[in-house]
């Protein structure tokens, strides 16, 4: 009995169940522009002055996680005592992020467009019996915004999961990929693969249980624009590249890729894993 249980297990997961993408940086919005400008934004319309370098830095938490973050930054910090003679308090967290939504609402839609490749991706997933799930760090009303206008460009996964609306929490926690699975009815995460481009992203799969997949060059780590990559110094942008793949390597990506456009191969890659009874 024991054997045949150990030769089911075999034949079930020989074959990629589902892939669970992020939103920005790794389907639309090369480069994950539309949250990073509005942080930006945001901030400064209390004063408080930081750079998209800064911005970029805890991409992948929630809206909410990730102003907390910047605001416990020290220089960021020091600028809001300076502004306000205080530290900063929760009420200021929510202050922020009241103020940050309804720009992220009325500019999220300009930067729906898909990265090259991504709805072929999908399809072709679709094409193999794969389930196609998403979750993003966007709250649900900036992903009503979103999907429509990604949906008319191809861009339609069978499930999309919030960063606000688990009462569990978002990133680096693995709650989201696994809200996917339930949505899904996939019946084994070691058959399952998350792709993202930003380190909490990756740390998410890897709790989930999950194979993880790190985009570079489309990404928030390498952060350069289309327009950017057309007049920029080739070794800077290989040697951002190589930055961006060494820090989702070490925050446990299986596989690092440039864009989605790769991303077939690897899931070939994975499934010969699989049926060599590899698991992630």
């Amino acid at each position: 009995m024991t054997q045949n249980f150990k030769a089911l297990d075999t034949l079930m997961s020989d074959k990629v169940e589902a892939v669970i993408f992020d939103w920005a940086g790794t389907l639309v919005d090369f480069s994950s522009l539309a949250p990073t400008q509005i942080f930006v934004d945001a901030f400064a319309t209390f004063g408080i002055q930081i750079s998209l370098e800064q911005a970029r830095g805890p991409m992948g938490l929630s809206k909410r996680d990730h102003i907390r973050t910047l605001l416990a930054t020290e220089s960021i910090q020091d600028q809001w005592v300076a502004q306000f003679e205080r530290a900063s308090t929760d009420a200021d967290i929510d202050a922020i992020y009241e103020r940050f939504m309804p720009m992220q609402i009325e500019k999220v839609a300009e930067y729906s467009a898909p990265i090259e490749g991504a709805a072929a991706v999908l399809e072709q997933l679709r094409a193999k019996g794969i389930k196609v799930g998403s979750c993003s760090g966007y709250p649900r009303q900036v992903l009503d915004v979103l999907l429509p206008a990604a949906a008319s460009q191809g861009l339609a996964p069978d499930c999309v999961i919030a960063g606000d609306e688990l009462p569990a929490g978002g990133r680096p926690g693995p709650f989201m990929a696994l809200a996917n699975v339930l949505a899904l009815g996939v019946g084994d995460v070691r058959r399952c693969i998350k792709v993202d481009d930003t380190v909490p992203g990756i740390e998410e799969g890897r709790r989930a249980g999950m194979w993880t997949v790190g985009l570079s060059l489309s990404g928030n780590e390498v952060g350069l624009s289309l327009a950017e990559l057309k007049t920029a110094d080739p070794a800077e942008v290989k040697a951002r590249v190589e930055r961006a793949s060494e820090r989702l390597s070490q925050s446990g990506a299986h596989y690092v890729i440039e864009t989605i456009a790769d991303f077939p191969a690897i899931v070939q890659a994975i499934q010969a894993r699989l049926a060599q009874g590899e698991t992630p």
